[in-house]
């Protein structure tokens, strides 16, 4: 069956860098990418002197616009003579790139979503970089990756899964790290960081839950003796130079506990590294 991957782009340098990504990272798997550009327009009311269909000469302008850049990729796309098994689509939207996102998502039963931390800085607001954040945060059916500003693909060395041991894993909340770990034979590093190494029995049970749910993949345990788990989490990543860090979104919890409202900023917009974020499927 192909996968199912949701491209947003706003035709920033990161927006084809992502692209691009996410077209090597799948290479080996047959794909539908769905390329989304989500876009607005303004009519300007000058009393009697607007035209009647001033609002719809205004839209269609902007949708043509978008349409004809969207076309444009794939001319780019194409010229790169990527021997895969991908089709891509291209899908022009009336909304806010948020809202075009989530619908699309639910529409197209999309099964990830691959975009940028920046967007298009000569805009008048950076366009996905902005909402980077949220669409971690506030789209929960459905996995989103990261991909940092002008990052050159290359398989992942290891994928950096960081946990408090209170999560209650469930194997299809974790099949994105089985998916990515097998097409680029990466290992994955489960980290914990804490003062001490010491589990109560709850974080024991959760362990060996994560162990049932990691059967069949190449994974280690390790442990980092630091009272601050986002610093933590950056040594880690820095001093061993893993490529992947993947995590669980638990709602109400994960970004408020294991990361502070900065950390999120600095994952969702100036990671060095690919960051994928999963969900609690129970909330």
């Amino acid at each position: 069956m192909k996968k199912k991957i949701l491209l947003p782009t706003d035709f920033s340098q990161n927006s084809w860098n992502t692209i691009m990504y996410a077209s090597e990272l799948y290479k080996n798997d047959e794909c539908d990418f769905y390329l989304l550009n989500a876009f607005t327009y303004e009519v300007v009311n000058l009393g009697i002197n607007t035209p009647a269909n001033a609002g719809e000469r205004i839209f269609n302008k902007a949708k043509s616009k978008s349409e004809a850049q969207l076309e444009k990729v794939l001319q780019m796309i194409a010229l790169r003579n990527l021997d895969y098994k991908h089709t891509y689509s291209t899908y022009a939207v009336n909304n806010k790139p948020l809202d075009a996102i989530k619908e699309f998502v639910e529409t197209k039963d999309i099964e990830l979503i691959v975009i940028g931390n920046k967007g298009d800085t000569d805009a008048r607001n950076i366009i996905y970089g902005s909402n980077a954040i949220s669409i971690m945060e506030k789209i929960r059916n459905c996995p989103v990756l990261v991909v940092p500003n002008n990052l050159v693909y290359k398989d992942p060395k290891e994928i950096v899964f960081p946990t408090s041991f209170k999560t209650h894993f469930k194997r299809r909340e974790l099949k994105f790290i089985f998916q990515i770990s097998k097409l680029t034979n990466s290992p994955v590093r489960v980290l914990h960081v804490n003062k001490s190494n010491v589990l109560d029995e709850e974080q024991k049970e959760k362990k060996a839950l994560l162990e049932e749910c990691l059967d069949g993949l190449v994974y280690t345990f390790h442990w980092l003796e630091y009272d601050n788990v986002q610093t933590g989490l950056h040594l880690f990543v820095q001093s061993r130079g893993s490529e992947m860090i993947v995590f669980i979104n638990k709602k109400h919890a994960f970004f408020d506990v294991l990361f502070s409202k900065p950390m999120v900023k600095e994952l969702g917009q100036h990671a060095k590294v690919p960051v994928l974020v999963l969900h609690d499927l129970r909330n």
